[in-house]
């Protein structure tokens, strides 16, 4: 095949990235640490207004990790976590030994269900388990329902971990995502909104907050004149070159987020006029969404030969990457055997779902590819 593979989140260079990464190598700050980590993290807070504080890590993670353990999650206490994300989410409650007891998703965002969530605090209270803290998620860029999530957290005294790791440029009622959790959580990684090539970051409402985090992810050195640790310490700390590729991101991080959410609206077009196939969206104005990445939900059609997995491959065969929406957690080998609240809505978005080509980087003639995909698919497929 002669075209071009269309992938479906690629990194997208701002042009400015060489001119810190070649002034970090001339200043021989080629470490973890380093005067770009400290500016990448006040960017970040001016981008978040001041209103927080930012300490940059290796990966987001390694701030899942280091937010939980903030919150003070040990061995044997339970940690509530959205079933439909990324195992990220939820691997961190593992590592200290935790319980995850995962939640269904709502139909409007596709996050954390308030219903099912109170039902299993409450069940969890009744068995003698309080849940330590909640992990919420920002799905694709669209805001969990904020206010719901809230106020259970106040009335039962649980405390929120936010995942925005795929929410950085989101934002709900004009505030930004990443700023509503106890803790809140960025991600770098190569396909996100911005990338460090690797990284993340933790978001803490107090400096003290955040300068324990940074403590703990330079392996917890105690101040003194040989190396001493008192506790346990991580590895964690974002690096001057990673840092650099950041401050270069950081240039263009609207850019991006107008690109990404053009390209949802793209796809809103595009199957405007095809039936059963829904584009996910926010459910109105108060939610605003980066569109990291454009999903669809697809009704099947199987004496048509319609649903999910046969548009994966029509698409595969034009050499077009796509992918089912993320596997619940309940539903995943390694998670399967912890607690679950909830009905089949998670599953059910799995099952039909999918996602598409939703980069900031993609062209028009990506588009036009895209569009003759979906077009003949369907055409065949309705015949």
């Amino acid at each position: 095949m002669n075209d071009k593979r269309i992938f479906l989140s690629l990194a997208h260079e701002s042009g400015s990235e060489m001119k810190y990464i070649q002034e970090a190598f001339s200043s021989n700050w080629i470490t973890s640490g380093g005067p770009f980590v400290d500016a990448f993290e006040n960017d970040l807070e001016n981008y978040f207004s001041n209103e927080v504080f930012v300490g940059a890590l290796s990966s987001g993670t390694a701030a899942i990790h280091l937010g939980l353990i903030l919150l003070g999650v040990q061995a044997g206490d339970e940690v509530i976590c959205q079933s439909m994300t990324f195992s990220a989410s939820a691997n961190p409650i593992l590592y200290l030994g935790a319980t995850p007891v995962f939640i269904d998703s709502e139909h409007e965002t596709w996050n954390l269900c308030p219903a099912a969530l109170e039902t299993a605090i409450i069940d969890r209270i009744a068995k003698g388990k309080k849940p330590k803290a909640i992990i919420a998620v920002h799905l694709y860029g669209v805001p969990y329902q904020v206010e719901a999530i809230k106020a259970l957290s106040e009335k039962y005294g649980i405390p929120v971990l936010e995942d925005s790791a795929e929410a950085l440029g989101s934002s709900y009622k004009g505030k930004k995502c990443g700023t509503f959790g106890d803790i809140g959580v960025l991600s770098f990684n190569g396909n996100k909104i911005i990338t460090t090539s690797g990284g993340g970051a933790i978001v803490t409402k107090t400096k003290l907050l955040k300068d324990k985090a940074v403590f703990y992810a330079t392996q917890s050195r105690d101040d003194a004149p040989h190396y001493q640790h008192s506790e346990i310490g991580y590895n964690y700390r974002m690096s001057n070159i990673c840092a650099g590729i950041g401050r270069g991101q950081m240039e263009v991080l609207d850019d991006h987020v107008a690109l990404r959410r053009k390209m949802n609206a793209f796809y809103v077009d595009l199957f405007k006029d095809i039936p059963n196939v829904t584009v996910f969206t926010v459910p109105n104005d108060d939610y605003y969404a980066n569109y990291w990445l454009s999903a669809i939900v697809i009704e099947p059609n199987q004496d048509k030969g319609i649903d999910s997995e046969t548009l994966r491959l029509a698409f595969e065969a034009a050499n077009i990457e796509s992918r089912p929406l993320w596997k619940p957690m309940h539903l995943q080998p390694i998670f399967e055997k912890y607690p679950y609240y909830g009905k089949r809505v998670a599953e059910t978005l799995f099952e039909k779902g999918l996602c598409f080509p939703s980069g900031s980087n993609l062209t028009d003639s990506d588009r036009d590819r895209i569009a003759t995909a979906v077009h003949e698919f369907f055409k065949i497929a309705l015949i």
